[in-house]
């Protein structure tokens, strides 16, 4: 299928963080090599400092965040790309009142993801 209606996919709340959710847009079932998923974090929320065994490959939608990636501390808003090395810790803190949306493309490989908080 092509064309995927992502409004008929559910979020799914996320454990780890304050007011995080994440849609599974295009899984390892429908693509053989990349898994797209759409992040939401609601103003005031945060996901903590982790590390992903696999690589992101990142794209603002919406809003603001001050976004760490290993020793780099920035703000990443809307229209920005972000590359985050497999191992590499990194976290995100919403800013403003608007919510944080990015698409969030990560290899199909097993993820083993670490909290460090």
């Amino acid at each position: 299928m092509p064309v995927i209606q992502t409004h008929n996919i559910p979020a799914t709340p996320l454990e780890a963080g304050e007011g995080a959710s994440m849609q599974m847009l295009i899984s390892s079932q429908l693509a053989p090599h990349f898994a797209m998923r759409k992040f939401t974090i609601k103003a005031g929320g945060f996901m903590p400092n982790h590390t992903n065994s696999v690589e992101h490959e990142q794209y603002v939608l919406s809003g603001e965040a001050e976004v760490g990636i290993g020793n780099e501390i920035t703000v990443a808003k809307a229209g920005d790309a972000l590359y985050i090395p497999a191992g590499i810790p990194h976290y995100y803190r919403v800013k403003g009142d608007e919510p944080y949306i990015f698409l969030c493309l990560v290899p199909n490989a097993p993820d083993e993801i670490r909290i460090l908080d």
